[in-house]
């Protein structure tokens, strides 16, 4: 018989915000953690009994923070996967699955595994620098996206037309059909290592128009059943092609004329699944440990309807945060505000999340926006 969960160690590689909720949620379970972070004010310091800082990209680091773990896990994709497989070679068990963070690491790589399955996404070219993407006019308007390293918004941008062209990244990526989209929907979907599947129902997200990252959401998502079956399966499609173990985060668009497209996917918890916290049944964090422990996966249904509100650093300022509004929103019914440890804030940076729940989503509406008038991040 195999060793129970609470024998078993589970190395996280990042120590960010990801990492600091799905620690709180290990601790219901007595899961013995230890964390490696480059940053040494990272969110998860004071909350593990073992915090490593070292470079999540070095060789030797990422294998000997690994060799005295059962299991190994990630918050963040950049990560050097080959010492990943050296562990899995050695026995430690890696979810996701070194191969996976790969192929989803690099969007490149991405697009084309949901090409050559019959995934349903935007049309697309690899480009190889500014030069090569400045000979695809014809294809505009597009989405310009760097192929490695793009996250929070960063490695994406619009380019509509001609005269946008001056901006193409100068490296590896590619140009994405600009989609003329109705809404934007994310589901999230567990795979145990043995086989089981479960989705949480979709949502549905509205970015923020400067920073290009998830102002808010709202859970369930305001669409008709038939979108809503088609994007769940999508979610577990991708996830069985990817026979990937953990949780997957597939973003997707749902065009004016009712088509869903995957846009891309993350292999962790993700900013779309914050509200399950508080919300479902499981949050998508106990989720992921129930999956990369191949225990019973859990109920993910709504408890409520809910919505979450990114809460980032404003404009103009820069240093030790301070929050604005934090009393009035906490006093308000159905509201949970968390906030992840970072003691520094700057424009747009993720200094927490404030989950709502109530009755229906009309309601949720005047609450979020209260919420973004009322709670802010200065210096």
């Amino acid at each position: 018989m195999g060793k129970s969960i609470q024998e078993q160690k589970l190395g996280i590689l990042g120590g960010g915000q990801l990492g600091r909720m799905l620690v709180q949620s290990a601790l219901d379970f007595n899961i013995d953690i230890k964390i490696l972070d480059p940053d040494e004010n990272a969110p998860c310091k004071d909350i593990v009994g073992e915090f490593e800082i070292g470079k999540l990209t070095d060789f030797e680091t990422v294998y000997n923070f690994g060799k005295d773990c059962d299991v190994v896990s990630i918050e963040i994709e950049n990560v050097n996967t080959e010492a990943l497989q050296k562990l899995a070679d050695e026995g430690v068990k890696v979810f996701p699955q070194p191969r996976v963070i790969n192929l989803i690491k690099d969007k490149r790589v991405q697009k084309e595994f949901y090409a050559t399955n019959n995934i349903p996404t935007a049309d697309f070219i690899l480009v190889e620098n500014k030069q090569d993407t400045v000979k695809h006019a014809s294809f505009l308007p597009a989405v310009n996206k760097l192929g490695k390293e793009g996250y929070d918004g960063r490695g994406v941008q619009m380019i509509r037309k001609v005269d946008d062209l001056e901006m193409a990244f100068d490296a590896p990526g590619l140009l994405e059909k600009l989609i003329d989209f109705e809404t934007e929907l994310s589901v999230i979907v567990a795979r145990s290592e043995g086989g089981e599947i479960t989705t949480f129902p979709a949502v549905e997200m509205i970015f923020h128009p400067v920073a290009n990252m998830v102002e808010y959401l709202f859970s369930p998502a305001n669409i008709g059943e038939s979108i809503e079956k088609e994007a769940q399966r999508i979610a577990k499609e991708v996830i069985q092609k990817l026979g990937m173990v953990g949780l997957l985060a597939v973003e997707m668009f749902v065009t004016k004329d009712g088509q869903v497209l995957v846009n891309e996917v993350a292999p962790r918890p993700h900013n779309s699944g914050h509200q399950t916290i508080e919300a479902n049944f499981t949050s998508q964090y106990e989720q992921h440990l129930r999956s990369i422990f191949n225990l019973p996966l859990g109920n993910t249904d709504n408890i409520l309807p809910s919505a979450m509100v990114n809460l980032l650093g404003e404009e103009g300022y820069t240093g030790l945060a301070l929050y604005e509004g934090l009393e009035q929103v906490m006093s308000k019914k159905g509201v949970h505000v968390h906030l992840y440890g970072k003691k520094l804030t700057k424009p747009f940076r993720k200094m927490g999340h404030v989950t709502l729940r109530g009755e229906n989503i009309s309601e949720l509406k005047e609450t979020v926006e209260y919420v973004k008038q009322t709670l802010k991040v200065k210096a």
